[in-house]
């Protein structure tokens, strides 16, 4: 979990409390709401509602803006993904989609908090649910829409803490069914078993063929990519230092967040990218701490979700930055996190 999960969960329990109530979950998420106008091209304003965006290609993310809407799911046209936007009733602190399946992660705040996983489809109608063993993390879905990866912390709530424990497992998206946990994949490096009892693994990102993926796994001060094959539950290490993969749509690079340490032992990340091709590295424009799993806009673009270190605000902001190393990062949405392009 990053800083900005611990803050909002913090602030989420200040509202409740202050509100003396709890923000239930929604079984069907998907009548239109309606949040904002938009001006068309004849400069008439008109109602957006979440089934006119969806229509067409457009941005999928959670919003940050707190209010009611706070953790919504929203979408806006991709034509102008920071523009006007729309809300569905479903709420979640980490969501994907792909193929018209979406995954929704959720904490529910309280005395003893609830961690839950909801299956939806593309009218943002949830199909399956279940219980989550610990606080959400990430979460991605196929490019095909058939199976899902998620993580969540089961000790610590941050990467950059020591003695963090992680559980990532790949659903089917049909059923619901948690297919396998990768903690029971037999990993090899150099062409040997490897085996250590500290693995945790996470930051999953799927290939066209959902059978393979890609991963991080950790293991003392390490922190490999790998590459599994959910039919043979087999993985195989690939590279050094490389958090969070995310793989481009044309499947030839990973994008990753790169670990530092400074003198007094604090973490920070660095955006980077990794060509599977030449396993050649090049680190990105943006120079923050950037910690999130990244997600391709396009082949040549990567976004990912920020927030204000200086700041107690729960807002977070989504930005890009080009994947070739060139050029400098750019606000693409005010006010959202976990966002993901739908084609």
């Amino acid at each position: 979990m990053t800083r900005t999960s611990t803050r909002v969960v913090v602030f989420a329990a200040i509202c409740l409390l202050c509100a003396a109530t709890a923000v239930g979950y929604l079984t069907i998420s998907s009548r239109d709401e309606v949040r904002t106008l938009t001006v068309d091209d004849a400069g008439m304003t008109r109602e957006l509602t979440v089934s006119e965006v969806t229509a067409d290609p457009h941005l999928l993310f959670r919003d940050t803006g707190g209010g009611d809407d706070y953790g919504k799911v929203a979408v806006s046209v991709s034509s102008a993904p920071g523009g006007a936007r729309a809300l569905a009733e479903l709420r979640c602190d980490r969501v994907h989609i792909s193929a018209g399946n979406g995954m929704c992660l959720r904490a529910e705040l309280g005395v003893i908090p609830k961690y839950e996983a909801m299956v939806f489809d593309e009218s943002f109608t949830v199909r399956h649910r279940f219980d989550l063993a610990g606080q959400p993390s990430r979460t991605q879905v196929s490019p095909d829409g058939t199976l899902a990866a998620y993580t969540v912390f089961v000790t610590g709530h941050s990467y950059a803490e020591g003695g963090f424990s992680t559980r990532t497992a790949i659903v089917e998206m049909a059923t619901g069914r948690e297919v396998v946990e990768l903690e029971q994949f037999t990993v090899r490096r150099d062409g040997r078993v490897f085996d250590e009892e500290d693995f945790n693994f996470w930051g999953v990102t799927f290939t066209d063929d959902a059978n393979r993926f890609y991963a991080t796994l950790g293991t003392g001060d390490e922190f490999l990519l790998v590459e599994g094959d959910v039919a043979s539950r087999h993985m195989r290490v690939l590279a050094e230092d490389i958090e969070c993969p995310s793989l481009s749509p044309d499947g030839t690079r990973v994008a990753y967040k790169e670990r530092h340490v400074n003198v007094f032992g604090l973490v920070s990340w660095r955006l980077a990218v990794l060509d599977l091709r030449s396993m050649t590295r090049w680190q990105l424009g943006d120079t923050r701490d950037v910690d999130d799993q990244v997600e391709w806009l396009d082949d040549r673009t990567v976004m990912y979700g920020l927030d204000d270190p200086g700041s107690f605000s729960p807002q977070t902001d989504v930005w890009t930055v080009p994947a070739d190393g060139n050029g400098e990062p750019a606000l693409l949405v005010e006010a959202a996190w976990s966002a993901v392009m739908v084609r």
